[in-house]
Parts: structure tokens; C-alpha cells; sequence
């Protein structure tokens, strides 16, 4: 029955690149880990509920902004009618406030010019309002908005109850701090610069296998799980449909896990 299905996806959804590459590490003895951030979480919302409803038993990592966190969002969290998707899911912070304090250039709430007692204030007290809302599921680690933060601030962290941090792209070292995690998603599946819809098939899976490609190769980081990155507001119902074949394949070949993030900063905590 797995195979007929797996078979089925593949011939329907022509992902055979994708389950070649997972095929490749089987055939290695190794498994092709993923994990699934999600940001700029808020309240709790319908579309937030058809995120947790496509994920199904995959964990997802919510990266949940503090200043404006409904404490509704916690509730949602530990809603008993979620036991088996929410026993694996966690909080990550995202940033402070999601505002761009860039004088010049690309957005970026942390860009250097900022005074560095103000970005400690901030990101501490970031980190007090996620605990006091999710308690042990709010993880110290710092997603921060639009996947920018000036590298001379990477030492505050420790001091602001934060050991481990994630942006975007293959990172280059584990250790970006004394103290400090990395560990990144790799993947975006919303198309900013166009219509904020689905980036589409071809390009989805393209960035998939070439991550897992580079990882099994030893060109980049292979201890770095390949991080799939969604915004459940404005996810359409193209990229539901990309997930749910994604989660369909992973979850029937025998050479793929999903990490929750409790595994994914396992260093960290």
C-alpha cells in the first residue's frame, strides 16, 4: 500500500527528483531531516487552525511575535482538542515588535545603528512575555523579522535569555557566537516579490532537493535539517496543497524525518 502510494504522488505530482534525492540517503545509511518554521504568528486565527489541519502529525515551529502576542494564542496552543499536534509544537520569538528600524536599506528591526542597551531591553523582554504565555514551549531562540540581525548584537543574546538563533540560507557555522546556535530554513515558499502567493512547484522542490543535495555532498552544513519556511497569513491554498503532497511522500519513505524544534536546537537548550 505505501509504495502504490508513493508511486501514485510521484507519477501525479512528478516529484521524482525528490524522492530520488531521499532515496540517495537511504541508499547512505543516513536520514534527510526537515523541519517546518512558520512566522509571524499573532492570535490565534482559522488560518492558523488549516495550518496545524495540513501539518498533521508534522511538528511545526511557530515563530510568534512578543509586543503584540494575544494571550488567546496560548489557549490555542494548549487546546485539548489538538493533543497530538500540539504535544510537538513550539514557540520560537520573533523578533520584538516586527518594525523596521532600518534608516536606509532592506528591512531589518535589528540593523546595527541601533544602541545595543535598546535591542537588549527589547529582545529581553520579548523573551519574559513568551514564557509567560507558552511556558516550556516557548524555546529561547531568536527568529528575527525578515531573516535580518546585525552580527554585532549576536553576543547580547546570552544576556537576554536567548541561545540559539534562525534566519534564512545555509548557515555558516553552527556556532555563530560564543553560546550561540544557528540553525536556518532554507526554503520560502511565498513569492514576496510577486503576488505573496505560492512560489510554485518547480521552485519549491528545486530548493528542497538542492539543499538535501548539498548537505549529502558535505558542500554545506550536513547536521543542518532542511528547513521548510511558511506565513500562515498569507498562505493560499496552492502551497496547502504543496504540503500536503510534501507530507504525504516524507512521511512513507523510510529515509526522512521531520524534527520537531525541541530536536532542531537540542544544542541550544
Amino acid at each position: 500500500m505505501r509504495s502504490l502510494l508513493r508511486e501514485d504522488l510521484v507519477r501525479t505530482a512528478g516529484w521524482s527528483d525528490l524522492v530520488g534525492e531521499f532515496d540517495q540517503w537511504g541508499e547512505g545509511g543516513r536520514t534527510a531531516t526537515l523541519w517546518w518554521r512558520d512566522d509571524d504568528a499573532v492570535m490565534a486565527s482559522c488560518r492558523l487552525d488549516r495550518l496545524v489541519s495540513t501539518a498533521g502529525d508534522v511538528p511545526i515551529s511557530l515563530a510568534v511575535i512578543p509586543a503584540t502576542a494575544d494571550p488567546g494564542l496560548a489557549a490555542w496552543v494548549a487546546h485539548p482538542s489538538r493533543p497530538r499536534e500540539a504535544s510537538r509544537l513550539f514557540v520560537l520569538q520573533h523578533g520584538w515588535r516586527h518594525t523596521s528600524r532600518s534608516i536606509d536599506g532592506k528591512k531589518n528591526e535589528f540593523p546595527a545603528e541601533r544602541p545595543c542597551h535598546v535591542v537588549r531591553s527589547e529582545l529581553t523582554a520579548g523573551r519574559k512575555i513568551l514564557t509567560t504565555l507558552f511556558g516550556t514551549r516557548a524555546l529561547p531562540v531568536l527568529t528575527p523579522p525578515w531573516n535580518r540581525f546585525a552580527s554585532c548584537f549576536l553576543p547580547l543574546l546570552p544576556s537576554c535569555g536567548l541561545s540559539a538563533i534562525s534566519r534564512v540560507k545555509p548557515r555558516g557555522t553552527p556556532w555563530p557566537a560564543p553560546g550561540i546556535t544557528e540553525v536556518n530554513v532554507h526554503i520560502d515558499l511565498v513569492a514576496w516579490a510577486e503576488d505573496r502567493g505560492f512560489i510554485g512547484e518547480e521552485a519549491a522542490l528545486g530548493g528542497i532537493v538542492r539543499h538535501l543535495q548539498a548537505r549529502r555532498l558535505g558542500e554545506v552544513d550536513a547536521e543542518e535539517p532542511t528547513g521548510i519556511l511558511t506565513h500562515h497569513l498569507v498562505q493560499d491554498e496552492a502551497t496547502d496543497a504543496f504540503l500536503s503532497k510534501l507530507i504525504a511522500i516524507t512521511q512513507v519513505h523510510p529515509a526522512t524525518s521531520w524534527l520537531d524544534a525541541a530536536e532542531v536546537f537540542a544544542d541550544a537548550l
